[in-house]
């Protein structure tokens, strides 16, 4: 089987989507399928912004050659990107030529981080400008439910986005399904390290982008407090993916000492990066899975998450983790203390957690995405 996977961000493994997409791509050639990408980085030079908007149109032609020169049995797009080449193929159902098998991914449905943006511009933690209002809230949106409706199968990270693809924006439901991230092999069955007694040093790690999008705006003040009455309490926050001082500069000064800040690092070094933390703190406001997360807990960390779609799908309050309410400070602070008052519960939560990510390995999740292709493909036919 040969698959065409586009995202309209360049192709990289340690980065979000176009990364989680690399990854299942790589583990499709491991069992023996074809496969090629195209992203951003195949487009010519233009101003970013064009570039992302016309991507879709370049998607369109790139299909078009690719068919005329090589078979193509699936193609495997990011939610937006086909949505050109999906309404042309329509021609295709009245004729007899065969046609690849369209498959619309979202890496967490647009339309949902869209209701999640305008409740943090109500609350004036963030200010939506001219361009996203020009195209990421508005045809962006169009876009992708043109992608979605016009697909064969329509892969979804998290429950709230098929009820929503499938009620609001007119999926049908047979098509529509629900098919996680995977995590590297690398991480998986790592040495489990002891859980500190009472008293001993504690290191949480926040592990994500530091925006808007990832609740620093209430997660920050939280561990600011945390770090203030706890003085065997340190922190590190990896990948934030801006200078350090721009992070630091939201702590206190004399706290700083006991925070390390990461802007970047290669995805395989996490492990590496993770030993000696123990909790993994996520306070996102839109997460449509939350790859990090999981990754946080296959290293051995305890998660305090909020009550998002993606870490819904992920794990259960007080079974692995400690699940808040979005958007809470008081909450984030209090499950931070609860933690660190009851190492019992940690060590607990730590182990669960432990053995909850060891079941998304990108082998099983690789034969998920397969057995979808294949019934969509009889259904199809």
């Amino acid at each position: 089987m040969k698959t065409l996977f586009t995202c309209q961000y360049p192709f990289d493994p340690n980065s979000g989507a176009a990364g989680v997409t690399w990854r299942l791509g790589q583990e499709f050639k491991q069992l023996g399928h074809e496969v090629e990408f195209y992203s951003l980085n195949d487009l010519p030079k233009l101003h970013p912004l064009l570039k992302f908007m016309s991507f879709p149109a370049f998607v369109a032609r790139h299909i078009s050659r690719q068919l005329q020169h090589n078979p193509i049995d699936v193609i495997d797009t990011c939610t937006g990107d086909a949505w050109i080449w999906a309404t042309l193929m329509q021609r295709f159902h009245q004729t007899s030529q065969p046609r690849p098998l369209l498959v619309a991914r979202s890496h967490g449905l647009e339309h949902i981080q869209h209701l999640d943006f305008l409740e943090e511009a109500r609350r004036g933690n963030l200010e939506l400008g001219w361009k996203y209002s020009m195209y990421r809230g508005s045809v962006r949106l169009w876009e992708a439910a043109t992608s979605m409706r016009c697909a064969d199968l329509v892969l979804l990270l998290n429950q709230r986005d098929r009820d929503y693809a499938v009620e609001q924006l007119g999926v049908h439901p047979d098509r529509a399904h629900i098919v996680a991230n995977g995590i590297s092999d690398t991480m998986l069955n790592l040495p489990f390290e002891p859980t500190p007694a009472a008293g001993e040093p504690l290191r949480i790690a926040q592990v994500s982008s530091y925006i808007i999008r990832k609740g620093i705006q209430y997660g920050t003040p939280a561990l600011n407090a945390i770090l203030s009455r706890y003085p065997h309490v340190e922190l590190s926050l990896l990948g934030t993916e801006c200078p350090a001082q721009q992070v630091y500069a939201d702590f206190a000064p004399e706290v700083r000492d006991r925070v390390k800040v990461i802007p970047y690092y290669v995805n395989d070094t996490l492990p590496n990066l993770l030993k000696g933390h123990h909790i993994k703190f996520f306070p996102t406001v839109s997460e449509g899975f939350g790859i990090a997360l999981v990754e946080a807990m296959a290293c051995g960390l305890a998660p305090i998450t909020t009550n998002t779609p993606g870490p819904l799908g992920i794990v259960q309050d007080g079974e692995d983790a400690l699940v808040v309410p979005v958007g809470d400070q008081a909450a984030l602070e209090k499950a931070l203390e609860r933690l660190i008052h009851d190492r019992a519960l940690l060590d607990r939560l730590r182990h669960s957690a432990y053995r909850t990510a060891q079941r998304f390995g990108w082998s099983h999740i690789a034969q998920d995405n397969l057995r979808y292709y294949e019934k969509a493909e009889a259904s199809k036919r």
